[in-house]
């Protein structure tokens, strides 16, 4: 899609579509109630037939309307005014995309961005649209023998802005936008893959073409290399699997040499059966999923590397299968973390926590000035939060305050859960350092006090994505998530950084 930002009057537009938003009640946004005018009110006369009152969710094509410019008139129904908020605007410009993705047009001018949304500015407006119209036409038909034949008219979107003023605020949001979609649109495939195509050689593959399109630091290191190391933990888990893992590093380096990194540590789990701990076979086929955090961290390094951010970014992916095998790990093995740290495993399906702990470790190399994990870890944190928030625990409340405001911004939003010291007692083991579970109660919680324990020696928040990584039923598939957050954070320290 390309998009154009500009600055205009409704009326004069020769378009083949405008489009303008409808609150309930039939009450015309102000660039709809200047059509009218121009209309000589037949857009209200139209509207009191009752086709369309501007509930949300409503939308309705008019054809050639009279003493206008344009081809067409799409209304897209915004609800109550007073109830307009960031929600509302969203489904809003993803219900105009997908109307216009139908249609006719091969060109259509948005009024919608000139929308009052309480709270945000009109930057914030045009990055949303681009991300909401990208995420509407994004299909994933690469694993069929046939492809889809309808081929799309609807090529070019022009964004409008108030003032001329704003034209150059209008340029960086739709660039951002276009960047975070990329890197959306990566994760999502990446999670839309199977298992047997998305195996951990794949996901370090992908990591090289990072290298290869624009020039990051990919290292991988073999099964060889993390025994050196000492990674029993993330070892333990590989034990059952006939893909050898991988642990990928990807370095982005767009601030100074000297500076301290931001560290991303991604979940890689390729598949996820449980090991000797099965799951059930209801639903496995979505264990596909379990890399999610992985692919969310290279879908957040295409989107730096398409900003330029002036900042330096490391992204570190331990990435394995969790398979049934003679010689996986079984419940009551004791394992030795790379920080030396022995682990009771009392429960095999309990594996993110496993690799992750000796990414962490591994992770301190670097001196990150502070380190965020991303895993679809626990079914607890979906229990508790659905599929609309991510859960965010930290040993850094205005790290962990960062993250909640970023994830505001760009409506990938997380909720913070607590981190007391009272929920360590339930990891305690007779025969170990630490068990790799602690019973029923408060899992999300139990499980990022497991990961606190190797994350020490730096600022760290922990995002539980498990419920907002991919959608279950008819609409199943990967959502990006928490993509939009995790780089909305990044450009807000790289202009931090860059004021200060």
């Amino acid at each position: 899609m390309e998009y154009t930002v500009k600055s205009g009057d409704p009326e004069k537009q020769r378009s083949g579509c405008v489009v303008i938003g409808l609150f309930e009640g039939r009450k015309l946004a102000p660039a709809g109630k200047r059509l009218d005018e121009a209309a000589q009110g037949a857009l209200a006369a139209f509207l009191r037939r009752g086709d369309i009152d501007g509930k949300s969710g409503q939308s309705l094509m008019l054809h050639n309307p009279p003493n206008l410019l344009c081809e067409r008139l799409l209304f897209i129904g915004c609800g109550r005014e007073k109830e307009f908020h960031e929600g509302r605007y969203r489904d809003a410009a993803t219900l105009a995309a997908r109307t216009l993705a139908s249609a006719g047009a091969s060109e259509a001018v948005s009024y919608l961005t000139e929308l009052e949304v309480k709270g945000r500015d009109i930057a914030w407006n045009l990055r949303h649209a681009v991300e909401c119209t990208e995420a509407a036409l994004y299909k994933f038909d690469r694993m069929k023998s046939r492809k889809s034949d309808k081929k799309q008219s609807w090529r070019k979107l022009v964004l409008t802005v108030g003032k001329r003023s704003e034209l150059a605020i209008g340029e960086t949001a739709v660039h951002q936008g276009l960047a975070i979609s990329a890197g959306m649109n990566l994760a999502r495939d990446l999670g839309n893959l199977p298992g047997n195509v998305c195996t951990p050689a794949y996901l370090a593959d992908q990591a090289r073409e990072l290298e290869h399109q624009y020039g990051v630091k990919t290292t991988v290191l073999e099964r060889e290399d993390m025994e050196k190391l000492g990674m029993g933990a993330l070892l333990s888990v590989a034990r059952g699997s006939r893909q050898p893992p991988k642990l990928i590093t990807i370095e982005y380096n767009g601030g100074k040499d000297e500076e301290p990194p931001v560290a991303l540590v991604g979940k890689g789990l390729t598949f996820d059966a449980g090991g000797i701990s099965i799951k059930p076979a209801a639903a496995m086929d979505e264990m596909k999923y379990d890399m999610c955090g992985g692919a969310t961290v290279l879908g957040v390094l295409k989107a730096c590397a398409e900003l330029k951010l002036p900042i330096n970014v490391v992204g570190v992916i331990p990435s394995s299968e969790n398979l049934p095998d003679g010689d996986a790990n079984k419940p009551g093995d004791i394992v030795t973390s790379m920080s030396g740290q022995t682990i009771e495993v009392l429960n095999t399906d309990a594996e993110g926590r496993l690799i992750l702990c000796d990414a962490l470790t591994y992770t301190e190399r670097f001196n990150p000035v502070a380190v965020v994990d991303i895993a679809t870890l626990t079914g607890a944190c979906v229990i508790a939060l659905g599929k609309h928030a991510s859960g965010l625990l930290s040993n850094n409340d205005p790290l962990a305050r960062e993250l909640m405001n970023a994830g505001r911004y760009a409506w990938d939003r997380a909720w913070q859960l607590p981190l007391w010291d009272e929920y360590q007692k339930q990891l305690d083991s007779n025969f170990a350092d630490m068990a790799n579970i602690g019973g029923r109660e408060g899992g999300t919680i139990t499980a990022a006090c497991f990961l606190a324990r190797y994350a020490k020696k730096f600022k760290w928040a922990h995002l539980d994505i498990a419920g907002t990584a991919w959608l279950t039923g008819k609409a199943k598939g990967g959502t990006g998530r928490p993509v939009p957050l995790l780089t909305t954070w990044l450009i807000e320290r790289s202009q931090d950084h860059r004021r200060s």
